[in-house]
This record gives C-alpha cells, sequence and structure tokens, in this order.
C-alpha cells in the first residue's frame, strides 16, 4: 500500500541536536561499590504495578539491579547521552567478561520471559550481533540471540545511523523468549556471558516474566491464512498476497480471518475495512518483514487512507507485529498500525521494531487500542492525528519510543473527545510520555507515566505544532481532564533551550492556551527538573487540586509565560531549590491559592537569570504502589582480573576534543594504526577511559601508529585516575615521553597499582605536531 497521495509525515522540530563527543560505545556513568552492595541498585519506584494506575500489565518485572550479578552497576544518572539515562529507574547492570551474570529470582510462575538489554554499537553504525546464555538454577537452557541493530542514533533530528556525528542515543532494545515449560516461584534465571568476541559488553536493564496462555484456537467458521489461503507460517516465503486475499475474502463473506501459530514474512501493508484478523496470541502468531528493495515499504496493518475512505468495523487481535525499521524517515509508513479505522479494536497487539505503533491519520471516529504492547520504535507509540474524534488508548504499555509516547496532534481537523486511560508509558527517548497538540474536551487520566529522557516532560498540553490554531477549531477547547495520573522521574533538560522541562508542562507557542485544563488527584515524583512548568505564548484556565509534588530536581513551579492558575490541597516536599518558584514574569502568572496548600509557595519568587544544576532525590513513593524488594544479602564477588589483558580496549571513552575523523574511540579500538588528534594549538588536552570498575592498573601502554611516516615525537603527558569521574588524583606527574617508530612507536608508563576506574591521560605538549595524539590507550594490571 503506497502512502497517501497528500502525504502527511511526521514532525519533531523540538529536537536534540546537541553535539556530543561521546563514545559508540557509550558513556557509562557507575557508582563505585563495596563488595557487599555490589547488587544493589539506588531504590527508586517502578512505574509498574502502581495501585489503580497505568496498564495492567500480564508480566511481573524485576530490575537488574536489585538482581544478584557480578556485574558493574551503573547509574543512577539522567543525563542525556550516557547508557544509564535511558534505563528504567536510571541504572542497569553491565557486563564485560565471560562468566558475568545477571540472576533473578522468580516471584510468580513464568514460562516466558522478555528483557531489556543494550549491546555498543559496531564502527559503521549498523549494530552487532551476539548472544547471551539462559540459565535455569545454573543449568544452561537456551542461547539467546541479542543485537543492536535496533538502536544507537545518531546527530540532529530525525537522527541517522552515522557514528561520526556524534550525539548518540536509543540505545536499549528488548528481546523475548519462551523457557520451554512453567517455571514455579524460587527459580533462579540467569542471563550471563559466554564470550565478549562479538560484543564487548551486555548491559541488562530488566527482565519481565510472564505466564502465556495456551494458543487461541482458530474461531468457529473463520477463514485460516495458512490452510485457506497458502500463506507460509515459516516466514521462508513471502505471505503478503497470500493474507491479503484471504482478509478480503473474509470481507466479502462476513468471516473471521485467523492467523494460525507460525512467523509470516509481510513486506507490505495488510489492508483491512469491515473485517476481523485474529491470531492465536502475540507470543504465537507474528507478522514480521520488510521489502529487500524498497525499504519504504515494510509489515503493517493499516485501515485505507481518509481520502481513499477510511475503514470501519474492523478488529485486529491476538497477534504480534515485529518489524525490521532501524532508521527513521518520516514520509515512509512503515508503522505497525495506520491509515484511518472508525469503529475498530485493536486488542491484544503486540507492536514492535516498526516506526510507530499506531499513526493514525483522520478524519476517523470511535478508534481504540486496547490490552496491547508497544516496543522499541524510532517514533511515536501512538499518534492521533488530524481529526481523531471519539477515540481511545487504554490498558496499553508503551516503552522506548524514539518520540512521544501517546500522542494527539489536531493537526488542521479538530480532535475531539479522545482518551488516554489506563496506560503506562516509559522511556520515550525524545519528547513526552503523554501529549496533546490541541484538541477539544480531551482526557488523559489514570496512567503512569515514567522516565522522560530528554526534550519533553511526563504530561504536555500545548498549542504547539502546525496546524493547531482557534481559527481551524483545533486549539486546546472545551475542559482537558487529566486526573488520577502518576508521574515518576519525569521531564528532562532540553538541549536546544539549555534548561530543564518540568514533569507537567504547558505551551502557548502557536497561540495562547486559553481554556479549562483540569490536574487533580494526581502524584508528580522525583521530577527530574521542574515539577510544573509553563512556557511560550501565554497559559490560562490552569486547576491543580489534590496535587502530591514529592521530589523536583530543581523547582515546583517553573513560570515562563504569563497566565493564571489556581492550586488547592497542592503539597510539595523535597524540592531541592530552598525557593521553590521560578517566576520571572512576575504578576503576569496570577496565582490563586485555595486550602490545603503546602510547600510550593514563596513570594516573591527567585528569578536569578541562571537555571541552577538538578538535585536527584531517586525517591517518592506512589500511593498505593510498592518499592523494589530487597537485594541478595551475599552477592558474588568480581572475578579475578587478567594482568595480560588491556583494560581499556572497547570501553567508554571521553575527551576534551577531537579533530576531523580521529576520535577517542580510535585510541581504544585495538588497533594501532587508527588514532585520536586533539584540537590544534588547544593544549592541554585529555582523553578518559571508563575501565568499567575500579582496577588496580599498574601500566599504562601508550601508542602512536607504527608506520615510518610518523616521525619521532616527544609528548608531554600526565596520568592521572578517578572512581567516580569527579575528583582525579595524579597517578603520574607530568613528563615527557618520546615515540619512536624505530621502537615501535610505544611508551611504557609504570604505575603503583593505585585503584582507578576512570583512566585519564593529559597531554600539555608535542614536539611533532600541535596536538595530543594517541593511536592506542593501554591499561594493564601487572
Amino acid at each position: 500500500m503506497t502512502a497517501p497521495p497528500n502525504g502527511r509525515s511526521l514532525r519533531r522540530t523540538l529536537a536534540a541536536t546537541v553535539s556530543m563527543a561521546l563514545a559508540a560505545a557509550g558513556t557509562l556513568v557507575a557508582v563505585a561499590l563495596a563488595p557487599e552492595a555490589h547488587a544493589a541498585g539506588v531504590p527508586a519506584p517502578s512505574p509498574v504495578g502502581i495501585s489503580g494506575r497505568g496498564a495492567t500489565v500480564p508480566f511481573k518485572e524485576q530490575e537488574a539491579e536489585y538482581a544478584a550479578t557480578n556485574g558493574t552497576l551503573i547509574g543512577p544518572d539522567r543525563l542525556y547521552g550516557h547508557l544509564p539515562s535511558e534505563a528504567s529507574g536510571r541504572q542497569a547492570v553491565t557486563l564485560d567478561a565471560p562468566g558475568e551474570y545477571v540472576e533473578f529470582t522468580l516471584t510468580a510462575p513464568a514460562n516466558a520471559m522478555s528483557f531489556r538489554y543494550s549491546l555498543p554499537d559496531n564502527a559503521a553504525g549498523t549494530g552487532r550481533d551476539a548472544s547471551i546464555d539462559l540459565k535455569i538454577n545454573g543449568n544452561q537452557l537456551k542461547s539467546v540471540p541479542v543485537t543492536s541493530k535496533y538502536g544507537w542514533y545518531y546527530g540532529g533530528y530525525p537522527f541517522n545511523n552515522n557514528p561520526g556525528d556524534s550525539n548518540p542515543h536509543h540505545f536499549y532494545d528488548e528481546t523475548r523468549t519462551l523457557l520451554g515449560s512453567t517455571l514455579p516461584v524460587g527459580t533462579k534465571v540467569r542471563l550471563q556471558v559466554a564470550s565478549t568476541s562479538a560484543s564487548p559488553t551486555f548491559t541488562i536493564d530488566l527482565a519481565d516474566f510472564e505466564q502465556v496462555g495456551a494458543p487461541i484456537g482458530k474461531p468457529s467458521g473463520a477463514l485460516d491464512v495458512v490452510s485457506d489461503f497458502g500463506a507460509d507460517p515459516t516466514g521462508a516465503a513471502d505471505s503478503t498476497a497470500k493474507i491479503q486475499a484471504a482478509v478480503d475474502a473474509g470481507k466479502a463473506q462476513g468471516k473471521a480471518v485467523y492467523i494460525p501459530q507460525g512467523t509470516f514474512q509481510v513486506r507490505d501493508h495488510i489492508v483491512v475495512d469491515q473485517v476481523t484478523l485474529a491470531g492465536a496470541g502475540p507470543w504465537y502468531s507474528v507478522l514480521t518483514g520488510r521489502d529487500p528493495v524498497n525499504r519504504a515499504k515494510a509489515v503493517g496493518v493499516y485501515g485505507k487512507y481518509a481520502n481513499q475512505g477510511g475503514s470501519k468495523n474492523v478488529t485486529l487481535k491476538d497477534f504480534a507485529i515485529l518489524g525490521d525499521i532501524r532508521e527513521r524517515v518520516d514520509d515512509d509508513q512503515v508503522n505497525a498500525i495506520g491509515g484511518a479505522l472508525s469503529n475498530s479494536t485493536v486488542d491484544n497487539v503486540w507492536m514492535q521494531h516498526t516506526k510507530c505503533g499506531a499513526w493514525m491519520d483522520g478524519p476517523m471516529d470511535n478508534f481504540t487500542i486496547k490490552n496491547s504492547r508497544i516496543l522499541d520504535q524510532t517514533a511515536d507509540g501512538v499518534n492521533f492525528h488530524m481529526g481523531v474524534t471519539n477515540s481511545t488508548v487504554t490498558n496499553t504499555f508503551v516503552r522506548n519510543t524514539g518520540d512521544d509516547g501517546l500522542a494527539m496532534w489536531a493537526e488542521n481537523i479538530p480532535n475531539v473527545k479522545n482518551k488516554f486511560t489506563y496506560n503506562t508509558v516509559v522511556l520515550p527517548i525524545l519528547a513526552n510520555n503523554i501529549v496533546t497538540y490541541g484538541g477539544k474536551d480531551i482526557t488523559i487520566s489514570d496512567n503512569v507515566m515514567a522516565d522522560t529522557i530528554t526534550n519533553g516532560g511526563g504530561l504536555h498540553v500545548a498549542n504547539r505544532y502546525p496546524g493547531v490554531n482557534s481559527g481551524q477549531g483545533t486549539a486546546v477547547s472545551g475542559t482537558t481532564t487529566a486526573a488520577r495520573n502518576t508521574l515518576i522521574r519525569a521531564g528532562n533538560n532540553d538541549y536546544n533551550w539549555q534548561f530543564g522541562v518540568g514533569a507537567v508542562w504547558f505551551s502557548g507557542l502557536n497561540e495562547a492556551l486559553d481554556a479549562t485544563v483540569n490536574i487533580t488527584d494526581t502524584e508528580i515524583l522525583d521530577s527530574s527538573y521542574a515539577a510544573i512548568m509553563n512556557i511560550e505564548g501565554a497559559t490560562k484556565g490552569l486547576h491543580f487540586e489534590n496535587v502530591r509534588i514529592d521530589g523536583a530536581g530543581t523547582y515546583a513551579l517553573q513560570i515562563q509565560a504569563p497566565g493564571n492558575a489556581s492550586f488547592t490541597n497542592v503539597t510539595a516536599t523535597h524540592i531541592a531549590q530552598s525557593n521553590p518558584i521560578h517566576n520571572c514574569v512576575g504578576s503576569g502568572f496570577v496565582i490563586t491559592r485555595g486550602a490545603g496548600n503546602s510547600g510550593w509557595y514563596a513570594d516573591p519568587p527567585a528569578c536569578t537569570g541562571n537555571w541552577p544544576a538538578p538535585q536527584w532525590t531517586n525517591g517518592g513513593v506512589p500511593g498505593g504502589g510498592t518499592t523494589p524488594t530487597d537485594p541478595p544479602t551475599d552477592p558474588p564477588t568480581d572475578p579475578p582480573t587478567d594482568p595480560t589483558v588491556n583494560l581499556a580496549k572497547g570501553r567508554p571513552v571521553t575527551e576534551t576534543s577531537h579533530t576531523d575523523v580521529y576520535p577517542a574511540t580510535k585510541a581504544v579500538d585495538g588497533d594501532a594504526n587508527t588514532y585520536w588528534e586533539s584540537a590544534n594549538n588547544a593544549f592541554p588536552q585529555s582523553v578518559t577511559v571508563d575501565l568499567g570498575a575500579a582496577k588496580a592498573v599498574k601500566r599504562v601502554v601508550l601508542k602512536l601508529p607504527p608506520a615510518a611516516a610518523w616521525a619521532t615525537r616527544t609528548q608531554t603527558l600526565s596520568v592521572l585516575g578517578s572512581t567516580d569521574n569527579s575528583t582525579f588524583t595524579t597517578l603520574k606527574p607530568s613528563a615527557g615521553y618520546t615515540f619512536n617508530p624505530s621502537s615501535g612507536n610505544t611508551a611504557t608508563i609504570s604505575l603503583s597499582g593505585t585503584a582507578t576506574r576512570y583512566l585519564r591521560v593529559t597531554v600539555t605538549g608535542n614536539t611533532g605536531w600541535p596536538a595530543a595524539q594517541l593511536s592506542e590507550l593501554e591499561a594493564y594490571t601487572g
């Protein structure tokens, strides 16, 4: 199916365009731990299992940072571009040697698991494939394939796969596997590294364990895409035409269409209208694929576009759409579900590795997504775009989207009476967890929003983006209801604005937001920056009632535009700044205070002209929710370090600068023919490598390319070390070291063996070139 003639495309002008000189393996920020605390992450509220809020999910989630492990805890850290910042709870565990593992203990019977992980990218930006062992009670069950080909984006919006553009992000992916049988409570399930030959590190974020029911049988009278139409359940042959023929026959005959167990290769849209398409369950019936030549064609189930009449009376249920989208091209219609689907339902559909889970182009009415999972998208999870009315997303779990998690965008045609309810939206890599751009009488209630990464907040109500204005009736109007939501670690820094975005925020960029917006019975916990914020134009008609703010990295309120708001029974605790309000518009923003308020008001407010660095509490307990389980009391110790192994090879590395195509990653790639070169005429210059854990480094070997073209030179340099990447001590004072091609262009520096995790070489002079140069920085314990 081709794109509609008017080619509606995605958007994101509020983009992360900062250029960051970070290694392709990611920047690991870790906590140095004593052995007895090695398996214990910082307790942080989970977004899963909060009583009465968010999606009711079929799995039990366990975080790696609270599991038994002999790996390295990373985080907590919320800085964009750092590997732990994109982990749930902003913490994870890195495994970087054979035998290292994370081991979970089942708290409920399970026969299936999913786990979230990150592998480093490869030098070409195309990703790497590897595997990790899955052990049950110490016995090998299987080797599970893992990959980084669906992660790692670079550069500015809409991003690319070129590591040379820096700004790496979107580090994590998920995979799933059946366990072969039902494992009882107490079973030990271990992910263990067998080899680092295919990947130098494996970072584990979390695991979800569930009891998957038996396959759902064919409904009575249904057409079977395999037995009736010859679709290939092995995935070897292209089944697009045969499944389309089954769907067309189902419409014509008034029969449901059944997808039995199997993996089906689908290379273009299956177009549905007035038909039910049902599978055996999302763990059993899988649609996957992409055209091998025309990469703008890929698996998806679409209604007809609105300008083609749209589709109606469609039910999609009980199957998975697992795509193969590895880049973001906004004009490509490579979403799991799309088109216009009125009076239609999506129920229990697993959507992963597509561009968007569901990008719905109206006009269309009465559409519902429910009981579904949307994971690992390159753009939005769901977008109700342009004239979507009376439509709902409910009881759906969304994680790791490349843009807004759940969005409504009333471009040119009003969105009216849509609802996002009882959803859990975690880790949007760009923009907001949940947002409405314009819209009339919108409801966003009973949701959980957690771990916003950059350039957005948890909940956003705004007159922003093209086509949102009162002249076309598309601006925010009527009553927007945001009730009984829980926000955890929401909001983050915006790298265009260079200041923080609030967990709940409002914008009148296109025109003043002038409507009734009710925020009630809501928890705003451990916000990364401000809890509540307004900006751009003006925002009027905001009403906050029964709101609990517990933890804010900067302010309770960040007022950056005129307007008005009322506050009743709004309480705030653990606000980082002594003055809880930042307001430089003065009386232009009118606050009406009712009864029961505390902790968030000050007169006069702060107006500093400078934004303070955030202070994160990693706390705030959701009402009715649960805290993490206790970590093991006897965690394993670190395996011994081989004194002949180069600890720096392939490790994350940062630099003060580099020139042209010579970044610091080339100093730890194991290839002496490639090299790092700093900016010219700008001494001192440094390169810092993260060894992953504190090691007793006794020898550093520095190299330049061995080719004779490199004339003899002396570089003046010092060696420094740190356990926290903040306070560095001198391990070797500054001295001149000669690099001579006749002796391999190598300098060896002996050290005392001080425990060091972050190893830094600082160069202050070079007789051969006006810059720091290293082809290899090697570190050894012997």
